[in-house]
């Protein structure tokens, strides 16, 4: 029974490893135009 529980908390925190490390640097957002990057004269600097 002790095996079973280690093995789901281990296959659990591999998933979650996993999600983090796609959204974090495979799945990027697409910058939207509206940001304020740079000097593009939008007036929140």
């Amino acid at each position: 029974m002790n095996t079973i529980i280690q093995n789901i908390l281990v296959f659990t925190a591999v998933v979650f490893a996993i999600a983090f490390l796609v959204r974090k640097f495979i799945w990027k957002k697409k910058k939207s135009k509206k940001s304020c990057g740079g000097d593009d004269g939008c007036g929140c600097h």
